[in-house]
C-alpha cells in the first residue's frame, strides 16, 4: 500500500468473477487490501477476459488451484454451485483461511458449505446488497459497494477475529456492515429483494404474453415503472432461480402475504373504495421517502446519484 501499512490479506481468491467478483477484485486492488488477487473461472473465454482486463494477478480453472495459500476465499457464483465448490476446494485450504460468499440466501449456504470445511478454517457468510442487471467480468466497477449494506451472518461459534477481519474488509470497500442471524436475513431479503424480483419477472412475463400489437406498444410507451420492472427482470436468471429454490419457505410466506394484500386492493378498485387506495398509497410513499433518506434508492450503481423519479 502506498502509505506503508500492511494490507488486510496477503492473498484473496475469488471463486467466480462476474459482476460481483470482478467488482471485488477492482475495489480490493484500488484500496490496497491484498498483496495478491486471484480468480477462478471455468470458461477459458472468461479467464482470458479477466487477464485482458488486468483485474486479477492470476486466474485458474479449478477452485483447488485458486485457493492455494489464500487467506480469504469468497464464493461469487450462483448458490447452487456452493456445495460442489466447497467440496472441491476443501483439501487445498490452509488452516486459518477465511471463507465467505456473496449469496442472497444464507441458511442454505451455511448448510452446503459448512459441512465440507476442515477444522481450523473459518466461515463467515456475507451478502452485499449491491448489484446491477449486468453480468460478466467487464460489468464490474470498484464503486459498486460504496454506501451499500453488506450483511454478515456468522454461524454459532464463528471465530471472533475472523468476523472482525471480514467486517474491516467490507468497511474498507465502502460498505456499511450489519450482523444478522441467517434465518432473519433470509426472511428480510425475501420481502425486500426476492419477492420484488418474482413480481418483476411475472409482470414482464405477462407483457410478453400479450398480442403482438400490444407488445409493440408496451415497448414503445414504457413508462418509468415498467422500465424499472424490466431492469430488475433482466438480472441473471440462474442466480435468481437458485435464490427462489434455496429460500422457498420465506419467499412463499411473503408471497402469501402479498397475495392477501393484493386482494384487498383488487376489491378496493372493483368497488370504488378510494379511501382504501389513498391510505395504502400514502403509507407506501412514506416508505419510499425513508428509503431515499437512507440513500438506498436508485439502481445500486454507485456511479449514479440517488434521486426521486420525475
Amino acid at each position: 500500500m502506498s502509505d506503508g501499512t500492511e494490507p488486510l490479506f496477503q492473498k484473496i481468491a475469488l471463486i467466480g468473477i462476474g459482476l460481483i467478483g470482478s467488482s471485488l477484485a477492482r475495489a480490493t486492488r484500488q484500496r490496497g487490501l491484498s498483496h495478491e488477487i486471484v480468480a477462478c473461472a471455468r470458461s477459458k473465454s472468461t479467464r482470458d477476459k479477466v487477464m485482458e482486463l488486468g483485474i486479477a494477478d492470476a486466474v485458474y480453472e479449478t477452485p483447488a488451484e485458486a485457493v492455494q495459500d489464500a487467506d480469504l476465499v469468497i464464493l461469487c457464483t450462483p448458490v447452487s454451485t456452493y456445495d460442489d465448490l466447497a467440496l472441491a476446494m476443501a483439501p487445498a485450504l490452509k488452516p486459518g483461511t477465511i471463507i465467505s460468499d456473496v449469496g442472497s440466501v444464507k441458511e442454505s449456504v451455511i448448510r452446503d458449505v459448512g459441512q465440507h470445511l476442515p477444522d481450523g478454517v473459518h466461515f463467515v457468510p456475507g451478502h452485499p446488497i449491491a448489484g446491477t442487471e449486468h453480468s460478466g467480468p467487464e460489468a464490474g466497477f470498484a464503486e459498486l459497494f460504496d454506501g451499500r449494506w453488506c450483511i454478515l451472518t456468522p454461524p454459532a461459534g464463528t471465530n471472533a477475529d475472523a468476523l472482525e477481519k471480514i467486517k474491516a474488509y467490507w468497511a474498507a470497500l465502502g460498505s456499511m456492515v450489519e450482523i444478522m442471524t441467517p434465518h432473519h436475513h433470509d426472511k428480510v431479503l425475501a420481502i425486500t429483494s426476492h419477492l420484488p424480483h418474482l413480481i418483476a419477472y411475472t409482470i414482464v412475463g405477462t407483457a410478453t404474453d400479450l398480442e403482438e400489437s400490444q407488445q409493440a406498444d408496451v415497448v414503445k410507451f414504457s413508462a418509468g415503472g415498467f422500465r424499472d420492472f424490466t431492469r430488475i427482470a433482466a438480472s441473471d436468471p440462474i442466480m435468481w432461480r437458485d435464490v427462489f429454490l434455496n429460500n422457498r419457505e420465506a419467499v412463499l410466506e411473503m408471497l402469501q402475504r402479498f397475495s392477501e394484500d393484493l386482494s384487498v386492493l383488487q376489491r378496493a378498485v372493483r368497488w370504488g373504495e378510494g379511501d382504501v387506495l389513498e391510505e395504502r398509497f400514502r403509507k407506501t410513499r412514506d416508505i419510499r421517502r425513508g428509503i431515499v433518506d437512507a440513500h438506498q434508492a436508485g439502481t445500486f450503481d454507485a456511479r449514479e446519484p440517488d434521486s426521486e423519479d420525475s
